[in-house]
């Protein structure tokens, strides 16, 4: 997708979602990480990683045929955290647990992003976002049935 594209999903959910949250687009994360987007609460911006994202959709989907929904989806999750009125006690309350329950309250972060993302993304295929969310949630998920084992 030319960067036109992503540029006009960023300012279209901006509009409906009413967010003043800033948004800056770059090439790729500066690990080898394969984050497609990120939230920095201190300066209320979402950075979005556009080669990052193509990559997570090719490798997930075989192909980009989806690549516009799928922005759609990761953009609309970096908008649930900056949206997030639980987000700041959730992110004190991780700092100051043991590590096990700091894997639940990092779950229920992401699935409160996730969660503000389906609301804000009707039109984007039901199946394609429980993919995506399956995908991006297993890691937490698993981490915290290994700790239960």
């Amino acid at each position: 997708m030319d960067n036109n594209g992503i540029h006009h999903i960023v300012e279209e959910l901006l509009a409906r979602s009413g967010s003043s949250v800033k948004v800056v687009i770059e090439e790729r994360f500066p690990t080898r990480r394969m984050v497609g987007g990120k939230y920095n609460p201190g300066s209320h911006t979402v950075t979005l990683y556009e080669q990052v994202i193509e990559e997570q959709c090719r490798l997930l989907f075989a192909s980009e045929r989806c690549l516009g929904e799928y922005i759609k989806a990761v953009f609309a999750h970096e908008l649930g955290h900056a949206e997030d009125p639980q987000l700041t006690e959730l992110a004190e309350r991780l700092n100051d647990s043991p590590p096990a329950l700091r894997k639940r309250i990092a779950l229920q972060i992401e699935e409160n992003a996730w969660n503000y993302a389906e609301q804000l993304v009707p039109e984007v295929d039901a199946g394609l976002m429980k993919t995506i969310i399956f995908h991006s949630l297993r890691a937490y998920r698993e981490s915290i049935q290994e700790e239960s084992a």
